[in-house]
């Protein structure tokens, strides 16, 4: 079974996220970690598309990064998935990070509790 952690790697939440997971591998096996650099390996719309379905703007987008707070007040208004897709493929650190993907199942930002009990659900 494979976990996929998307970010940044200079990020500090991404860092400690991916300490924590290859932690956690040590007591499960059968898992196995992929980190994907949404800077240097921009995501797909379709797997943008799927996210938004799944957890909504509100969940994805970091409306509190600098690079939120450098859009114009026109981008920032976010009226259709389809924007919100050209402007995460265009700057992906507007992008919540981490965002974890095991099993289809997504959970965003860094919170060991939601973290384990994705892992605990998924390798039962």
């Amino acid at each position: 079974m494979q976990a996929t952690i998307y970010g940044i790697p200079n990020c500090d939440t991404v860092r400690k996220a991916r300490t924590w997971l290859e932690q956690a591998v040590q007591h499960h096996p059968q898992l196995t970690i992929a980190f994907h650099d949404v800077r240097t390996q921009p995501l797909a719309a379709e797997t943008l598309q799927q996210w938004l379905k799944q957890l909504g703007r509100d969940q994805l987008v970091n409306k509190r990064s600098t690079s939120w707070r450098q859009l114009s007040a026109q981008q920032q208004q976010l009226s259709s998935d389809a924007e919100a897709i050209v402007l995460l493929q265009q700057l992906p650190t507007l992008m919540k990070r981490p965002l974890l993907q095991l099993n289809q199942q997504l959970c965003v930002g860094f919170d060991v509790q939601q973290w384990q009990a994705l892992l605990d659900r998924s390798l039962c």
